[in-house]
């Protein structure tokens, strides 16, 4: 498993036999250039280090995309509430965080015959936008609005049973100063996952 970062601190997977011990929040990273990202690592350095609050960050710890589903769903289990945090990739989430959705959100776990595991859990999108918010609006440059995007999401907390949160969006993040990125990150937005807690 490659070392994790400064800005991406891992939650050690569970071993057989031993409990994962529970937090409120996890927090789903998902950026396939985090060494290039300046609004992502800002999010996630806001978010690191609250107590309660496990960062994973998958393309750390997955360079190859073979995710441990079993240990994902021991993280998701020991947590009340999931975050996922992604640059919107041509209106969709980055690969990784899909393909995890796809291999560990499995049916008879969060969904289907069985599958209530997420249910009462609540989900949440925190990503970051290179346009401006203007560009997501029916007139906008994207004609459609950032909630319409995220409707998967939306979704697929509705399917297992979760409750859907209004998302933090950190808009025109690759045009932001340092300043303007430290002041959207503090915003009383994206203390919304401090409410989650």
């Amino acid at each position: 498993m490659p070392k994790p970062s400064a800005m991406s601190p891992l939650s050690p997977l569970p071993r057989p036999g031993v409990t994962t011990p529970a937090s409120e929040v996890l927090l789903v990273l998902a950026h396939p250039a985090m060494e290039r990202s300046r609004a992502n690592k800002a999010m996630a350095g806001a978010a690191h280090g609250a107590a309660g609050v496990t960062l994973v960050d998958l393309y750390e710890i997955y360079p190859d995309f073979a995710i441990d589903v079993a240990a994902e769903q021991d993280r998701l289990l020991a947590s009340s509430a999931v975050v996922v945090q992604f640059p919107l990739y041509w209106y969709s989430t980055p690969a990784l965080l899909k393909e995890w959705f796809d291999l560990v959100w499995l049916h008879g776990f969060a969904y289907g015959r069985g599958g209530t595991a997420l249910k009462g859990k609540r989900l949440m999108a925190a990503c970051s936008t290179g346009g401006g918010g203007e560009a997501y609006d029916r007139k906008g440059a994207n004609r459609f609005t950032i909630a319409e995007f995220l409707r998967p999401l939306e979704q697929t907390a509705a399917l297992c049973g979760m409750g859907w949160e209004p998302p933090f969006v950190l808009h025109a993040s690759a045009v932001k100063s340092e300043a303007a990125l430290a002041r959207g990150v503090a915003s009383a937005k994206y203390d919304m996952l401090m409410e989650l807690l």
